[in-house]
């Protein structure tokens, strides 16, 4: 299953891209004596907050993410780790905060064009960065944006839940905290976890309302031996609405085309038609002797 957040590498994890799909569940560090470490994340809270941009829906994403590593930690050479994450098409406004300071980081499938991660709705960009100073715990914060996609009518946005490499016998359950904020009008909201690209199961989720924004919180618990999936929100979006004193414009017969006699067109073409003829014979008549 394709899931959410930086999926630890080492050596390019594209022994593994190069196979096809590129789940990134997989990792690798150079051989040490605690061997691969083991990471866990009990919890982490993902913000939405759905935006208009020039007519068009945007989702913008702030995740907080502390991750704890309890075993394994002299596999980190130097205490420095790289991690990609999978970024949807169109996705802008990127920052990587690594314990409260920011980070740089690279587009990972620029340089490698074969590492694409496939979710349900598509196959994604992803980015990298190299963390410095890593220790037992440390916390990512992420932030980027991108617009949403309309499929069959409706609008949706995928969160890839990539929880897997965070869950193990020492850590066998996750909670993943979902808010997300519309600040425009929307209706019929669904939420769904997609465990493949065609299993898609209700998730229950809550909702409040504040003046002209709708809240949804969606709690998604994971377990070591229960993947549930990436998270699928959907939902309508109205039509404007017309005011009440505006009518839609109609025909104005006074102004409409004459319309024209149907009958006009075999008499007209009869006579363009003599007069080619006889302009032809006077230009092929021979003069007199």
């Amino acid at each position: 299953m394709k899931k959410h957040i930086f999926v630890m590498i080492l050596f390019l994890v594209l022994s593994t891209a190069a196979l096809g799909n590129v789940h990134l569940t997989s990792f690798a560090f150079a051989d040490s004596e605690e061997g691969i470490p083991i990471l866990a994340m009990p919890v982490e809270y993902v913000n939405y907050t759905i935006v208009s941009v020039d007519g068009s829906l945007w989702a913008k994403i702030d995740g907080y993410y502390p991750i704890y590593m309890i075993s394994g930690a002299s596999s980190v050479p130097a205490g420095s780790l790289q991690m990609v994450y999978p970024m949807p098409p169109q996705t802008t406004n990127i920052s990587v905060v690594f314990n409260g300071q920011e980070v740089s980081w690279e587009n990972y499938t620029a340089v490698h064009p074969e590492a694409m991660h496939h979710t349900a709705i598509g196959d994604w960009w992803m980015i990298s960065s190299v963390l410095e100073g890593v220790s037992d715990f440390f916390v990512m914060q992420i932030h980027y944006m991108h617009p949403l996609q309309v499929i069959n009518g409706s609008c949706l946005f995928l969160y890839d839940l990539n929880i897997s490499p965070y869950l193990s016998p020492q850590n066998s359950s996750s909670t993943v905290y979902f808010t997300v904020r519309f600040e425009e009008n929307v209706t019929n909201v669904r939420a769904y976890t997609a465990k493949t690209d065609s299993q898609w199961n209700p998730i229950e989720f809550t909702t409040s309302r504040e003046g002209a924004v709708t809240t949804v919180s969606i709690p998604e618990r994971s377990a070591y031996d229960d993947l549930p999936g990436d998270l699928v929100v959907e939902f309508d979006r109205p039509n404007m609405e017309i005011p009440f004193f505006v009518t839609p414009p109609t025909p104005n017969p006074i102004n409409a085309a004459p319309q024209f006699p149907l009958w006009v067109i075999p008499v007209l073409a009869g006579v363009v038609l003599v007069g080619v003829l006889f302009y032809v014979k006077s230009r092929t008549r021979r003069p007199l002797a």
